[in-house]
């Protein structure tokens, strides 16, 4: 337990750092201007327990990346979408709101930008100051006379850690950044302060190299979880520095023709102009050491723990709480990286199920979105595409069929839905709800008769143009079962998982492909997140069911496997926006209009009508994020991001 005064160091570090940002914010400068903490340094490193609330302050800035209305991986993945207009668009908060969400309308500029991390402007985290403090406490480390030799080594790695992560963090979202190693002394001069941004190439080995070092000091698993819980291991370090070299090896980044022209105003290139397959190799090894890594760690699949009070549960829904809860049940041994910070917006998830819950104007908003394109991404039951499934009715999909004895666990009986929610992969129905849904939870949990989703004429319908679903599909995924939404709200709450271990396995096995193509090593890794899912092999199920038998036998056709794949298994966790821009197929992803059911339609056959909800605009320069135009004209020495 934190002592009283330990919590009163932490809490004073945290506000004295917060306060500059505000005073400045109105007059922003340039990347690292004068530290903000000079005159408190001899007291922040007084002792080793304010030593440890500074590096606390260090993490700061990563709970906050926690909050998915700041995550671009998230927002602007395509996979959820948020109403607009409603008639109050500050319904999700402060700090930008639903501004992610709405950059896929076309709103992002560079006068202003949304999601602007460049100087954490409105956005309630300041990166840059972030890496400033992380170089501050190691600077400083040495000043305590009382700090055990063990934490300091620990702390530094720590920092160094945080220091890489919110380089990384810039660096996919703007491409070429400034590497900020070092803090500028109290008497920089002007041009010293006027930084200038690194090839990609040489961000990418920066952060690459930070956490190498990061890694050998840091503890493999966290021993004491009532004290330590959320710090960083080297598991989690590992596992990290496998996604940056997968990323580096991307198109995005690896010899990206639509950005050699980005230069630097000295002429410098700031992106690569050939690709290397090299690059692949090494995200290959990196992926396989994580994983040997989360293996030592015990990092194992998750196994469902109920808790409260369960009336009835067969197999079927068993298996959907399962791949459930290895989201939504905190610090579970499939989650190696898992941030503090708790998901706060499982009322925008859910739809309504109970009487209460429509009564309660407050109780559910319904505003979390799936375009049905997304859940069109699930596989059919036989483990492939619902396009490729030669005894799937891909041309049917949209008419009405009603819930059968077959479907019973997942379909409410004799309910008219669409056909295309039948004979789908238990992710989908563990992820996805839809009308016609069951819901097992929301205060019920006797799998022979739960509640389930009327968006037609029910409770879940659209009470008013503020609390509402666009498209009809909800994301399931983010609401465990323990969660009660009525007069008398409960919701189970959980932490964000930044990195689970399929997404490890994943990555090896894309990886693998790229390095070597299809093999059976590669293979075997998709088949074990698969067999997870109650899937056959990806072999075999293309074999047995699929229009296009040989796809997994091509290095283009794994590629596409994998990638589905990967969007699948990671649906709603952020991750997906990052993997389609790495990829370059978020544009292709967009290309097409968001779609979803009539929803205000109180009829059957008026509500199973496709409407377009908007047209996303995204082109090649929404790749990555403008500085924002001050930011430009007060520093000469950056280049602005292609195409803006």
């Amino acid at each position: 337990m934190l002592t009283s005064k330990k919590m009163r160091t932490i809490i004073k570090i945290l506000l004295m750092m917060a306060l500059p940002g505000a005073m400045l914010s109105s007059c922003k400068k340039y990347l690292d201007i004068v530290p903000d903490n000079v005159a408190t340094l001899q007291s922040s490193f007084a002792n080793a327990n304010e030593t440890e609330a500074y590096l606390f302050g260090c993490y700061n800035a990563m709970q906050n990346l926690a909050d998915i209305r700041r995550n671009a991986g998230f927002t602007t993945s395509g996979e959820i979408i948020f109403p607009f207009p409603l008639q109050d668009q500050t319904i999700l908060g402060g700090q930008g709101g639903d501004d992610g969400f709405q950059i896929l309308r076309g709103t992002q500029n560079s006068a202003n930008p949304i999601l602007n991390y460049w100087d954490g402007y409105n956005m309630g985290v300041d990166l840059w100051q972030a890496i400033r403090r992380c170089n501050t406490l190691i600077d400083n480390i040495d000043l305590p006379k009382d700090l055990p030799l063990y934490n300091k080594v620990r702390w530094i790695a720590e920092a160094k850690f945080l220091k890489a992560y919110y380089h990384y963090w810039l660096l996919r979202m703007y491409g070429p950044i400034p590497i900020m190693d070092k803090s500028n002394p109290v008497n920089a001069t002007t041009e010293q302060v006027r930084v200038k941004q690194q090839s990609v190439d040489s961000c990418f080995s920066y952060v690459v190299g930070l956490l190498d070092q990061a890694a050998k000091d840091l503890p493999p698993t966290i021993q004491n979880a009532a004290l330590e819980q959320g710090r960083i291991t080297s598991t989690i370090a590992l596992a990290v520095k496998s996604e940056v070299l997968a990323t580096q090896a991307s198109p995005l980044f690896n010899g990206n023709p639509d950005y050699i022209a980005m230069k630097r105003k000295d002429g410098t290139s700031l992106f690569p102009a050939t690709y290397d397959a090299g690059k692949w190799q090494k995200a290959l090894d990196a992926a396989k050491t994580a994983i040997d890594a989360a293996n030592t760690a015990n990092a194992t699949l998750y196994d469902l723990k109920l808790t409260g009070s369960i009336t009835h549960l067969g197999d079927s829904i068993r298996q959907l709480l399962t791949l459930q809860g290895a989201v939504v049940d905190s610090w579970n041994q499939e989650q190696i990286w898992t941030l503090n910070p708790q998901f706060g917006w499982q009322y925008m998830a859910s739809p309504r199920v109970t009487a209460d819950a429509a009564a309660n104007v407050f109780a559910v908003y319904s505003n979390f979105s799936v375009p049905i394109a997304e859940s069109e991404l699930f596989y059919t039951d036989n483990g492939v595409p619902i396009n490729e499934d030669k005894n799937w009715d891909y041309a049917g999909r949209y008419t009405l069929q009603n819930g059968d004895q077959q479907h019973f666990y997942y379909i409410r009986y004799n309910y008219p839905t669409a056909k295309g929610n039948f004979h789908r992969e238990p992710r989908y129905y563990a992820d996805v709800s839809f009308d016609g849904a069951n819901w097992y939870g929301s205060g019920n949990t006797d799998d022979r008769n739960m509640n389930y989703v009327n968006a037609v004429n029910g409770f879940a319908s659209p009470p008013d143009q503020l609390r509402y679903n666009a498209t009809g599909y909800w994301a399931k995924k983010l609401v465990p079962y323990q969660s009660t939404a009525g007069n008398s709200s409960v919701w189970q709450g959980y932490s964000w998982p930044f990195v689970r271990l399929p997404a490890l396995w994943l990555l090896y096995a894309e990886c693998l492909n790229e390095v070597n193509g299809p093999t059976a090593e590669a293979y075997s890794w998709i088949d074990k997140v698969r067999a997870r899912a109650g899937l056959q092999g990806v072999v075999d199920s293309w074999n047995n069911y699929s229009r296009n038998p040989g796809k997994p036998a091509t290095k283009e056709g794994l590629r596409s496997i994998i990638h589905q794949e990967r969007r699948i298994e990671l649906a709603f966790e952020g991750q997906a926006g990052w993997d389609l821009r790495r990829w370059k197929e978020l544009q292709n992803v967009l290309t097409n209009p968001v779609q979803g059911w009539n929803v205000f339609n109180r009829t059957v056959n008026g509500y199973y009508q496709v409407v377009n909800v908007f047209q996303p605009i995204f082109g090649l320069r929404n790749y990555f994020y403008p500085i924002q135009d001050y930011d430009i004209l007060t520093n000469p020495n950056l280049t602005q991001t292609l195409y803006w």
